[in-house]
C-alpha cells in the first residue's frame, strides 16, 4: 500500500517514505496536534483479516507504548487505515546495527556501550513483564548522536514462519505456546529452538549473541541451513572471542560466555545484573591505560620501575594517611525549629533562600534567610507554599486547600499574592518568565508549558516539574499511582517527546537540574522512604551523588553549584480511641503506615505498611485496636475487609499487578482476573453479600474509572465516568458513592442507572462509610485537623461528628484518613508528620 504525500493515516499527515521491512511499509508523517514528526508503519491487510491476531497485536503495542524508557522505540499510537492496521511511533534517525555490522567489528568501547544500553532497555522491558523473543540487530537502531533503541516490541509473535534455505531465516508464528518455535534462527535461544516456554532469560541469551557479533564481527551461530543453525545453538559453543586477534577483555568474554550458556538456569538471571557488570567494565576501562601489541617489547624494561612506582605511592599513601585532608561536603544550616517544609529556593541571586514553612504546629508562613545570615525573617505571606521565583523575582504560590490547589503570583519584596489558575498541582518557573504547570482534565493529570500548551499526560500523577535552564525541556517525577510516590525521572520536550530516564523507585521527591544543563538531579529512594541524592543525563546514564543514613530531599541548585537540601524525618502513623478510653492509642505498624478499613465486629484495624520494612510492593496486615502486635496477610496493599470479615481485598504492586483476597485466617490466597484493565488506583471493596467487588483502575485510551466486577466471574463493567472514583457501597447493595476531582459526590446506581449527586457535602470532602440503615454517610474533610461530618443523604444536611488532629501537632502536614464503627464511637485515622531541616550544601559534585 503506497501512500502519498499530503494522505492521512488517522490524525497523521503522510510527508515521505521512509523505508520498508517484513512487516509493512514506513512512512515520515506530521503529528499536527503535537507538532512534531513521528513514523507510520502500515502492516499488511491480511493482519486484519485475523481478528485474533490483530488484537494481540494490538495488546503488544500498548504493552510497548507503556514502557517509556530512552532505549526502547516510543509508541505513540495505535489503528486502522483502510483495512490495514498501523503504529505511530518517534522517528529516528540513523541506522540499524545490522547495518553497522556490514563493515566488520565494532570497537571494544563501542560494543560495550551499545551493549549497556540494549541491557538497559531490556531491563525495562522484563521489569513491566514483557519479553522480546525476537531480539537481533535487525531491530536495533542506533540514532546518529549515538543512543540505542531496541525496536518491535510486540512485532515479534506476528511473524510468520518463512521457509528458507537460509539459517537466518525468521522461524516464528503468531503463538507462544509451548511446542511452538519463535525467534529468529541465529539468534534463538535452546528453549526457543526446542518449541519450549520461553521467558526473560530468552532475551538475554539473543542479546548475548548480539554482543558476541559486536566485538568478533562474525555470528556467534551460524549454519548452512536453519536446522544446522539451530543444532549449533543446541550443542556447540561459539568460537572464543580471544581467538579472533582482538584483545578482547578477560571479564567482557566471560560477561558474552555467561549470557550464552545452553541452560537458563546458569545465565544471568537479569539484564539489569549484565547492565551493572558492563558498566562496571566501561568505568574501569576508561579509567585503565590499555597496553597495546607494539607496547608489549618494552613491558619488560618498563615493569620494574613501573612496580618500584607503585610501591613507593602505596608507601607515601601510608605514611600520609593520618594526615590526608579529604574533600568533603560542606552542610550550612539555614532553619532551627521543629516542623515541615512547604518549598525552598534559591533567588535569582543565588544567596537568598525563600522558603515556605509550618513550624512548631503554627500554619505555614513564606521566610526568606541567607547562609552567612541564617536568620529567617517572614515575607508576611500566610497559608502559601513556593512553587519557584522566577527570573525577575515573583513567587509562584501555591495555597492550602490541598493536593489540587490554586497558583497566586506575588513580588518577592513582598505583597498580597494574586489567583492566576485554579485547580492546580504543581508549578515552576522557566527562564522566559512563564510558568509551567501539572493539573486536571478528563479524569487525567496534564503537564502543560506554558499553561495550555498540552505536552503530557498520565493517569498516574505528576510532581515537581523543572523547566531546563536553555527551556527546551522539562523534567518531572512521573508516578503510576495516585496517591503512591512510587515513580521514576522522566524528561519531555516541546514537542510533546517524553523520555523516562531512570528506573522506577519505591520513594522519589524533588527535582533540580545542574547549573550546566546537562544532569537533572533528583532525591529517591530504591526501597522504603530513605532517600539519597542521584543524578542522572539526558541520555538516562545514572550515579549516586550523596547518600546518609537517613533521609534527604533535594530543593534547588544554584548556578554556582551549591544544592538546596533538607533531611527530614517523615512518619506515617495511625492514632486511634476505642469507647471508654481516655486517650488516644499510637497504632502504627512501622514508620509508614496506612490506614484502610475497619473490621465489621471493630475489632481489627486494616492497614499496609508502605516504609522500609514493607518491602518493595508493600506488606499488608491486621492490627487490633487493643495495641497488641500486627498480624502479617502478606505482600500487597491492602484495601477493605468483606462483610463477614474472613478475607481482605488487595492490591499487589509491582510489575504485574494483582487484585487480590487474602484469608485473614487460614486460606488461600485467591487472585481476581480483571482483563482489560492496565491497572488499578485506591479504592477496592467488596458488596454487603460478598459477591461484587468494586476497584478503580483503566483501560487502554481511558483515564481513571470505577469498576463492578462479580467474584465468581465475569467482565469488569465501568459503572462512572471517568475521574470518578468509589468508596463504599450502600447497606442494600444498590449504590456506590464516588467522587470526581473537583470533590463533588454522587451516587452511582450499580445496575447502571443515572446518578444522583448529592447535595450538601462541604468541597473536596471523601466518604468514608455508610451509616447501618443506609440514610447518612460519613465524610472527612482532609486537613490539619480533619474533620468527620455525618451527612443525610435524603436532605443534605450534616453535623460536625468529630476533629481529628494527633496532640503533638508539629510537623503535622495532614490527617488524611479515617475509619469507624457505625455508631462513631470506635474511629482510628492516619496521620503524616514530618520534621525538616534546610541546609545549603557546597561540595557535591
Amino acid at each position: 500500500m503506497a501512500l502519498a504525500s499530503g494522505s492521512r493515516v488517522g490524525p497523521y499527515e503522510i510527508v515521505s517514505p521512509a523505508g520498508a521491512g517484513g512487516m509493512g511499509e514506513v512512512y515520515r508523517a506530521l503529528d499536527g496536534r503535537l507538532h512534531r514528526e513521528i513514523a507510520i508503519k502500515i502492516l499488511p491487510p491480511a493482519f486484519s483479516a485475523d481478528a485474533d491476531r490483530l488484537r494481540r497485536f494490538q495488546q503488544e503495542a500498548q504493552a510497548a507504548a507503556a514502557l517509556n524508557h530512552p532505549n526502547i522505540l516510543a509508541v505513540y499510537d495505535f489503528g486502522q487505515h483502510d483495512g490495514s492496521p498501523y503504529i505511530a511511533t518517534e522517528l529516528l534517525e540513523g541506522e540499524t546495527l545490522r547495518d553497522r555490522l556490514r563493515s566488520g567489528a565494532l570497537p571494544i568501547r563501542k560494543a560495550t556501550d551499545y551493549g549497556l544500553q540494549i541491557t538497559r532497555g531490556l531491563a525495562a522491558a522484563h521489569e513491566k513483564g514483557i519479553v522480546h523473543r525476537d531480539l537481533k540487530p535487525e531491530n536495533i537502531f542506533v540514532t546518529r548522536d549515538g543512543r540505542v533503541k531496541i525496536l518491535d516490541f510486540g512485532l515479534a509473535k506476528l511473524t510468520r514462519l518463512e521457509e528458507s534455505q537460509s539459517g537466518d531465516a525468521p522461524t516464528m508464528t503468531a503463538r507462544t505456546d509451548p511446542g511452538v518455535v519463535m525467534g529468529t534462527v541465529g539468534y534463538m535461544s535452546p528453549e526457543q529452538v526446542r518449541g519450549q516456554a520461553a521467558d526473560h532469560r530468552s532475551d538475554i541469551f539473543s542479546f548475548g549473541a548480539i554482543l558476541h557479533e559486536m566485538l568478533s564481527g562474525k555470528r556467534a551461530f551460524h549454519g548452512g541451513t536453519a536446522v544446522e543453525t539451530m543444532s549449533a545453538i543446541l550443542k556447540q559453543d561459539p568460537l572464543e572471542l580471544s581467538k579472533t586477534n582482538r584483545n578482547i577483555p578477560p571479564a567482557l568474554e566471560r560477561i558474552v560466555r555467561h549470557c550464552l550458556e545452553k541452560n537458563p538456569a546458569e545465565r544471568f538471571q537479569s539484564a539489569g545484573d549484565i547492565a551493572f557488570d558492563l558498566e562496571s567494565l566501561a568505568s574501569l576501562s576508561s579509567a585503565s591505560p590499555v597496553i597495546r601489541p607494539m607496547q608489549r617489547s618494552r613491558l619488560s624494561r618498563m615493569l620494574i620501575p613501573v612496580l618500584a612506582a607503585i610501591l613507593l605511592v602505596i608507601a607515601a599513601f601510608l605514611l600520609g594517611r593520618r594526615t590526608a585532608v579529604v574533600t568533603q561536603p560542606s552542610f550550612h544550616r539555614l532553619t532551627f525549629q521543629r516542623g515541615m517544609l512547604h518549598g525552598a529556593f534559591f533567588s535569582p541571586d543565588g544567596h537568598t533562600v525563600v522558603y515556605s514553612a509550618s513550624w512548631n504546629g503554627n500554619p505555614r508562613e513564606l521566610y526568606s534567610t541567607r547562609a552567612e545570615f541564617p536568620e529567617s525573617r517572614q515575607l508576611g505571606i500566610s497559608q502559601h507554599s513556593v512553587f519557584g521565583i522566577s527570573p525577575t523575582n515573583e513567587l509562584a504560590l501555591g495555597g492550602t486547600e490541598g493536593f489540587e490547589t490554586t497558583l497566586s503570583k506575588a513580588p518577592l519584596a513582598g505583597g498580597t499574592p494574586r489567583a492566576v489558575l485554579e485547580h492546580i498541582h504543581f508549578a515552576t518557573w522557566g527562564p522566559d518568565g512563564q510558568v509551567t504547570i501539572v493539573r486536571v482534565a478528563g479524569g487525567r493529570v496534564h503537564l502543560e508549558y506554558p499553561p495550555g500548551k498540552f505536552l503530557y499526560e498520565t493517569a498516574g500523577y505528576i510532581s515537581h516539574p523543572r523547566v531546563s535552564p536553555k527551556g527546551d525541556r522539562i523534567a518531572f517525577l512521573d508516578h503510576p499511582f495516585w496517591p503512591d510516590s512510587r515513580g521514576s525521572v522522566a524528561l519531555v520536550d516541546l514537542n510533546g517527546h517524553k523520555q523516562t530516564l531512570t528506573q522506577e523507585y519505591e520513594d522519589e521527591e524533588g527535582v533540580a537540574w545542574s547549573p550546566s544543563g546537562d544532569e537533572i538531579w533528583y532525591t529517591a529512594s530504591p526501597t522504603g522512604s530513605h532517600r539519597s541524592l542521584y543524578a542522572v543525563t539526558t541520555s538516562g546514564h545514572q550515579r549516586l551523588v550523596f547518600s546518609v543514613p537517613g533521609s534527604v530531599l533535594l530543593h534547588d541548585v544554584a548556578a554556582d553549584g551549591r544544592v538546596l537540601l533538607s533531611s527530614d524525618e517523615t512518619r506515617i502513623g495511625v492514632l486511634g480511641r476505642r469507647p471508654g478510653e481516655a486517650a488516644e492509642r499510637d497504632l502504627s505498624w512501622f514508620e509508614a503506615t496506612l490506614l484502610n478499613d475497619i473490621s465489621p465486629d471493630g475489632q481489627w484495624l486494616l492497614v499496609d505498611e508502605q516504609g522500609e520494612l514493607g518491602g518493595a510492593n508493600y506488606s499488608a496486615g491486621m492490627r487490633k485496636l487493643d495495641g497488641s502486635p500486627a498480624v502479617l496477610l502478606g505482600e500487597g496493599d491492602a484495601r477493605s475487609f468483606s462483610p463477614d470479615g474472613k478475607w481482605v481485598a488487595a492490591i499487589r504492586r509491582g510489575a504485574h499487578q494483582q487484585l487480590l483476597l487474602l484469608p485473614t485466617g487460614a486460606g488461600e490466597v485467591r487472585t481476581v482476573p480483571t482483563p482489560g484493565i492496565e491497572h488499578y488506583g485506591f479504592s477496592v471493596g467488596l458488596s454487603p453479600n460478598g459477591k461484587l467487588i468494586f476497584f478503580s483502575g483503566s483501560e487502554p485510551g481511558h483515564g481513571m474509572r470505577t469498576y463492578v466486577q462479580e467474584l465468581d466471574g465475569g467482565k469488569p463493567r465501568a459503572i462512572a465516568p471517568e475521574g470518578v472514583e468509589a468508596s463504599a457501597i450502600s447497606p442494600d447493595g444498590k449504590y456506590l458513592v464516588g467522587s470526581t476531582g473537583s470533590g463533588a459526590l454522587s451516587l452511582y446506581p450499580l445496575d447502571g442507572s443515572t446518578p444522583r449527586p448529592l447535595q450538601g457535602p462541604p468541597q473536596g470532602c471523601d466518604p468514608i462509610r455508610w451509616s447501618a440503615d443506609g440514610g447518612s454517610l460519613f465524610i472527612i474533610c482532609s486537613g490539619v485537623p480533619a474533620k468527620i461530618h455525618k451527612m443525610i443523604i435524603s436532605s443534605g444536611k450534616s453535623e460536625l461528628v468529630r476533629e481529628l488532629m494527633p496532640a503533638d501537632s508539629a510537623g503535622v502536614n495532614a490527617v488524611f484518613t479515617a475509619v469507624m464503627t457505625p455508631d462513631a464511637k470506635t474511629y482510628a485515622y492516619g496521620y503524616i508528620r514530618r520534621l525538616e531541616t534546610l541546609y545549603v550544601v557546597e561540595g557535591l559534585k
